[in-house]
């Protein structure tokens, strides 16, 4: 058998968005995430990678051959869920709802806090953080991480 050096590095979901200026406020302005790389056409971002931290994702547009807009049949985002882990999920809740967003009041399941919000096209996006508060606690501002 050969022996291949093969290393598998990351995971990066990649999302098709409906509208990348509402994306970008979302992810960008809302969750922090920094645009390290970026394909523009006819002046507008069309796809890119977001960072923050050791975290990435990916967006592009739909877009038609002739540059219009289009969007598919059906709900976006529906069934598909990104799970960030990260050191604290409570600070990342304070932190996004101080910035205007949404998200779910925090509580522990499978031994961490989570904290859900859904993007403009409906993509579910979770921070979660190791804890040892008991299951099903919900977060209140006397909450220990």
């Amino acid at each position: 058998m050969e022996d291949f050096e093969t290393k598998v590095r990351q995971a990066v979901p990649f999302f098709a968005v409906s509208n990348m200026e509402a994306s970008l406020r979302f992810y960008v302005e809302g969750l922090a995430f920094e645009m390290t790389h970026k394909w523009m056409y006819d002046g507008t971002v069309r796809w890119c990678w977001l960072q923050r931290d050791g975290a990435g994702l990916m967006l592009q547009d739909f877009r038609r051959e002739d540059g219009g807009r289009w969007s598919p049949v059906g709900k976006l985002g529906l069934g598909v869920s990104i799970m960030f882990i990260c050191d604290d999920a409570l600070a990342i809740y304070r932190e996004v709802r101080s910035r205007g967003i949404d998200a779910s009041k925090p509580f522990v399941g499978n031994a961490m806090w989570v904290t859900s919000l859904r993007d403009p096209d409906g993509y579910r996006v979770d921070f979660e953080s190791y804890t040892d508060v008991p299951e099903e606690t919900v977060y209140s501002e006397d909450a220990v991480s």
